[in-house]
């Protein structure tokens, strides 16, 4: 079985350039209590299968990388490579694993688990709830790993 990876160029890699947008409706999202909200009906990257979502700054206290796989489960992830923790995580086409976009392809199985490269621990997952068109993500529980 061949290892598959996000297409990158050799220079994107090591500038650590992700694949992953942030959304095109910057008010697609607000964060509260320890809680991420998500409309869809705003993010047009989460309605397909094996889209995604970056989302960072503003009053959101860590970066996150939201998805939504290729087996129709939504799923949130901290979006830091724990090999080299600046870089971020992209979604694998055709996969249910995220990869780092380092030249390394740390990559990571559906929650969080590593399962490919020189990444030693885990990504943190965090819970995600679907209520009608919007996404409810609590990072509350976020460890700082």
């Amino acid at each position: 079985m061949s290892k598959r990876r996000v297409k990158r160029s050799f220079f994107q890699r090591i500038l650590g350039s992700p694949a992953t947008q942030e959304p095109a409706a910057a008010n697609c999202w607000n964060y509260e209590n320890g809680q991420l909200f998500i409309d869809l009906q705003r993010a047009p990257e989460l309605q397909i299968s094996g889209g995604a979502l970056r989302l960072e700054g503003g009053s959101l206290p860590l970066r996150i990388l939201v998805v939504n796989s290729e087996d129709g489960e939504y799923r949130a992830y901290h979006n830091r490579c724990t090999h080299i923790g600046h870089r971020r995580l992209d979604p694998v086409p055709g996969t249910n694993t995220v990869q780092c976009c380092s030249l390394n392809h740390s990559t990571f199985g559906c929650h969080g688990e590593t399962i490919d490269g020189p990444a030693r621990r885990s990504i943190q997952s965090f819970p995600v709830e679907k209520d009608q068109e919007k996404l409810i993500i609590s990072i509350a529980s976020f460890s700082g790993k």
